[in-house]
C-alpha cells in the first residue's frame, strides 16, 4: 500500500472506532457542506476504509485471501454474463434467531443461476456463514443445505437434552455470576457442534465464497474482521462469545467477545470487498418494540436489542451519507465512487416475517421455534427473489 493511502487508512482507524474520535456522520456532513471534490473523495476513502482497515488485524491475516491489486479498494468485477446473478450477503447475529437466516440461505441455495460472492457475519451470522462455506467447499449447494440443516437440528436436539439451559435460568444465573464462577470449565456445546460439522481447513483453502467474520477486541472495544484464510473454530467462537455466558476467546494473544458489539454484521467492510453491486442484509434483531418495557427482564431484553442493532444502524447511516457524497460529486470519477454509486443494498428483516419476535428469546433453541424461524426465512427469501431481486435484475439488463 502506498504511503498516502496508508496515512488515510491510519486516520480512518480512529474515525469510526475510537470513542473519542470525530463521528463518521460529522465528517461526512462537513464534507458535504464544503463541497470540495478532493475532500469528498478523501472522506469517502476514510469512511469506507475505516472498518475495513482497523478490522483486519495482523498483516498476514489482512492480505492472505486478497490479490495484491485489490488490497485497498478492489474494483468491482462485472456482473456475470449468461443469466447468472451474483450476490453478497451481510448476516446479522442474534442467537437462536439465526435459524431465520438458515431458512434464507436454504432458499437461496436452490437457485441454480445465483452465485454468492462475499459473506460477512457476526455471531450467529458468522456461524451460518462458515456452515455455508464449508458445505460449498465439500460438496456444493446440496451439501451446504445439508450442513445447515444438520447443525440447526443438532442445536434443537441439544436443547432437548438440556445442554442448552432454559433461557430464563441462563439469564438469571448470568446476571448474578460471572462465567468463571458458574462455568469454570468453559463448557460450550457450540464448540463441539461446530467442530463436528465445519471443515475449517476446507473453508480456508477451498471455499468458493469469501468470508468476513467480526469479533470485538475486549481491550479497546474495536472491531476485528477476520477474512477467509484466518477463519478458525476459535474465531467463530469469539464472534459468538457473549461475555455474561462464556469466557473471552484468545486470538493471537488478545481477548475477544461477540462481534455483535462492534459490527453486527460488518457491512461497510463487505461493501469494500464485494465484487458485485448487489448486497443482501439479513437482520435478525428487532428494531421495533410494542409497548414500554417495565419489568427488569423486559428492560434488559430491549437494551440488548438496541445495543446489538446500534452498529448496524451506524453503518447504514454512513452508507446513506456516502451516497450523498457521491451524488454531490456528480458523475463518479473514482473506483470507490463508482462502487458506492452502483451499490444495491437489499434488506430482509426477520421481524417483518415472524410475529412476536421482539418478545422472543435469542436463547430459545427448542426445535419447534427453530423450525418456525427457518420456514419464515425461506418464505422471506422466496418473496425477495421473485419480487425485489428479480426487478433489480431487470433494471441491470435494461442498462446494458
Amino acid at each position: 500500500m502506498r504511503d498516502g493511502n496508508t496515512k488515510i487508512m491510519r486516520e480512518a482507524m480512529l474515525l469510526s472506532h475510537s470513542p473519542i474520535a470525530e463521528p463518521r456522520e460529522t465528517l461526512v456532513q462537513g464534507a458535504l457542506s464544503q463541497g470540495s471534490p478532493g475532500l469528498l473523495r478523501r472522506t469517502l476513502r476514510k469512511v469506507l476504509g475505516s472498518a475495513e482497515t482497523f478490522g483486519r488485524g495482523p498483516e498476514s491475516e489482512a492480505r492472505s485471501d486478497r490479490p495484491p491489486h485489490l488490497e485497498a479498494h478492489p474494483l468491482r468485477a462485472p456482473e456475470p454474463s449468461g443469466g447468472t446473478r451474483r450476490l453478497s450477503l451481510a448476516l446479522q447475529g442474534g442467537g437462536a434467531f439465526g435459524a431465520f437466516t438458515w431458512g434464507v440461505l436454504d432458499r437461496l441455495l436452490e437457485e441454480d443461476d445465483l452465485e454468492l460472492d462475499a459473506i460477512s457475519g457476526a455471531s450467529a451470522g458468522a456461524i451460518n456463514a462458515v456452515l455455508l462455506a464449508s458445505g460449498l467447499a465439500k460438496g456444493g449447494p446440496d451439501e451446504a443445505r445439508a450442513s445447515l440443516e444438520r447443525f440447526w437440528s443438532n442445536v434443537g436436539e441439544s436443547s432437548a437434552r438440556n445442554l442448552f439451559l432454559h433461557p430464563e435460568l441462563v439469564v438469571a444465573t448470568a446476571s448474578q455470576l460471572s462465567p468463571s464462577q458458574f462455568n469454570p470449565l468453559e463448557l460450550n456445546p457450540l464448540r463441539d457442534l461446530l467442530a463436528e460439522e465445519v471443515d475449517f481447513e476446507a473453508v480456508r483453502t477451498r471455499s468458493p465464497v469469501r468470508l468476513l467474520v467480526s469479533a470485538t477486541r475486549v481491550q479497546d472495544g474495536a472491531v476485528r474482521v477476520f477474512r477467509t484464510k484466518a477463519i478458525s473454530l476459535d474465531v467463530v467462537l469469539a464472534s459468538a462469545c457473549l461475555p455474561r455466558l462464556h469466557h473471552s476467546v484468545n486470538i493471537h494473544g488478545e481477548a475477544h467477545w461477540d462481534g455483535g458489539y462492534a459490527a453486527n454484521p460488518p457491512v461497510i467492510p463487505l461493501v469494500g470487498a464485494s465484487r458485485t453491486s448487489n448486497v443482501l442484509l439479513v437482520q435478525l434483531i428487532p428494531t421495533d418494540h410494542v409497548g414500554l418495557p417495565v419489568t427488569k427482564s423486559e428492560i434488559d431484553k430491549r437494551l440488548g436489542q438496541i445495543t446489538f442493532n446500534a452498529p448496524l444502524q451506524k453503518d447504514l447511516e454512513a452508507i446513506g451519507m456516502m451516497k450523498k457524497l457521491v451524488s454531490k460529486q456528480g458523475e463518479p470519477t473514482s473506483r470507490l465512487g463508482r462502487k458506492i454509486d452502483s451499490l444495491q443494498l437489499h434488506h430482509l428483516s426477520a421481524e417483518n416475517y415472524v410475529d412476536g419476535l421482539s418478545q422472543a428469546s435469542v436463547l430459545n433453541t427448542k426445535w419447534d421455534f427453530l423450525s418456525h424461524l427457518r420456514d419464515q426465512g425461506r418464505e422471506a427469501a422466496d418473496a425477495w427473489l421473485s419480487e425485489e431481486f428479480a426487478s433489480t435484475a431487470v433494471k441491470l439488463i435494461s442498462r446494458n
